[in-house]
């Protein structure tokens, strides 16, 4: 499996909740919050679903509200599907 990288969470991003237009998240968001993105609760949760779809790397509800940051979501899959 190839590295889970920004592009592909961005992607995901963009179809599970769609993006506030006020932010640019081509920009470096790696340590933005989903709460400074507008992105709620069941964004996260919708976008972890996503991921365990597309990507075969479950993540389960209570790790998804735990992931605070695309570079924790990052980090998380990497490690699950052993790439890092």
């Amino acid at each position: 499996m190839k590295d889970f990288d920004l592009d592909d969470l961005r992607e995901l991003m963009r179809i599970s909740a769609g993006v506030d237009e006020e932010i640019d998240i081509e920009g470096d968001i790696v340590d933005t919050t989903f709460t400074d993105m507008n992105y709620d609760s069941l964004a996260v949760l919708e976008l972890a679903s996503r991921i365990e779809r597309d990507w075969g790397v479950a993540v389960p509800d209570e790790v998804a509200t735990d992931l605070r940051t695309p570079r924790e979501v990052l980090d998380y899959v990497n490690r699950k599907a052993g790439v890092n």
